[in-house]
C-alpha cells in the first residue's frame, strides 16, 4: 500500500508537470497548426530566468516574473520571425523553432555555463508534505501538482467563460470571419504563442528546483513533450491531459518496480526460456526499459488510433 501510493503521487506530480509543458504547445498547434520544436527550451529558460530573478527578488516574486518574461520573448519570436516564414509552409516553420531551440541553448550556455546551477527550494517547500509508513512525499512535488491544477483551471475559464477565449477559439475554426467582425488574428496569434511559452516557462519555473537546472533539461523532456500531443490527440487539450498522466504514472512505476522482465512474465504464467529472447534481454530490469515505455505507447497509439486518445483534429 505505501509503495502504491508514493508511486502514485510521484507519477501524478511528474504527469502533471509534462502536462504544464504540453499544454503550451497543444494550444500553439490548436490555433496556428505549427510544432514548436523550441518549446522545451521555454521550459529551461523559465527554469534559468526563476534561478537569476530568485538570487535577486526571490523565489516567489519569480514565480510570476519569470513566465511573464519568457512569454514577452516567445511573443517577440512569433511576431519577428516565425510569422515572416507562415506563409511557406510547416517545413519552414519547423526548421525555424528548431534553429531556435539551438540558439537558446548556445545563449544559455554561455551565460550560465555548461554545469548545474544551484536552483534550490525556497524553505516554504523544503522538507516532506507527509509521511506513510516511514516514506516522505515533498512538499515540492505537491506544489507542482496544485500549480498544474490552478494552471488547468485557469487555461479551462480563459478558453470557455471569457470574451478573449471566444475570441481565440473562432479564430482557430474561422479566422477570416474573425477578421471581418474586427479583430486582428495576427496579434491574437501573438498572444497566444507567447501564451503557451508562458506556460512552459512556469513548467520551468516549479520543475527546475525540484529536479534539476542544466542545460540538457531541454533535451531530456522535448520528445516526451511531443510524445503526449501525439498519445492525447493533437490540438486536444483534454488529450493532453490524460496523455500526461498516463505515461507519468507508466513511467513512474516501471522506474519503481526493480525487477527483471524474466521475474515479471514468469509471475504473470508466461514461460519463457532463455534461448528464445535471449539472457541479457530477460535480465533487464523493468526501471531499465521504462525510458522507453513512452515511445512504445506512442507506436501502440499510432497504430491502433491514429487521431491519439480524445484527438479530432483532421489536418
Amino acid at each position: 500500500m505505501e509503495f502504491f501510493t508514493i508511486s502514485l503521487l510521484n507519477g501524478l506530480s511528474y504527469g502533471l508537470l509534462l502536462f504544464m509543458l504540453s499544454s503550451g504547445l497543444t494550444l500553439i498547434f490548436s490555433m496556428m497548426g505549427v510544432l514548436n520544436f523550441a518549446h522545451a527550451s521555454f521550459y529551461m529558460l523559465g527554469a534559468y530566468f526563476a534561478y537569476a530573478i530568485s538570487n535577486v527578488i526571490g523565489f516567489w516574486p519569480a514565480l510570476i516574473v519569470a513566465p511573464l518574461v519568457v512569454g514577452l520573448l516567445g511573443a517577440a519570436f512569433e511576431r519577428f520571425s516565425l510569422r515572416r516564414v507562415h506563409k511557406f509552409g510547416h517545413v519552414p516553420e519547423l526548421l525555424v523553432t528548431f534553429g531556435l531551440s539551438y540558439l537558446i541553448l548556445e545563449i544559455v550556455q554561455l551565460i550560465w555555463g555548461r554545469a548545474v546551477v544551484p536552483y534550490g527550494l525556497p524553505p516554504q517547500l523544503e522538507g516532506p508534505l507527509f509521511s506513510i509508513f516511514g516514506t516522505q512525499f515533498p512538499k515540492s512535488r505537491s506544489f507542482i501538482m496544485l500549480v498544474a491544477v490552478l494552471m488547468l483551471l485557469s487555461v479551462w475559464l480563459l478558453l470557455t467563460r471569457t470574451r478573449i477565449g471566444l475570441v481565440i477559439q473562432a479564430a482557430l475554426k474561422h479566422p477570416d470571419m474573425v477578421e471581418a467582425l474586427g479583430h486582428n488574428v495576427p496579434r491574437v496569434f501573438m498572444l497566444v504563442f507567447g501564451g503557451g511559452a508562458a506556460l512552459a516557462g512556469l513548467a520551468g519555473v516549479v520543475g527546475g528546483n525540484t529536479y534539476v537546472t542544466e542545460p540538457s533539461m531541454a533535451h531530456a523532456v522535448g520528445p516526451i513533450i511531443f510524445v503526449v500531443v501525439v498519445v492525447g490527440g493533437m490540438g486536444s487539450l483534454a488529450g493532453a491531459f490524460l496523455a500526461s498522466i498516463l505515461i507519468g504514472v507508466i513511467q513512474t512505476f516501471a522506474v519503481a518496480i526493480d525487477q527483471s522482465l524474466g521475474s515479471l512474465l514468469e509471475k504473470v504464467g508466461v514461460q519463457i526460456t532463455s534461448e528464445t529472447f535471449g539472457a541479457p534481454v530477460l535480465q533487464l530490469t523493468l526501471a531499465q526499459v521504462a525510458p522507453i515505455l513512452p515511445y512504445l505507447f506512442l507506436v501502440l497509439i499510432l497504430i491502433f488510433r491514429p487521431k491519439g486518445l480524445l484527438g479530432t483534429r483532421e489536418d
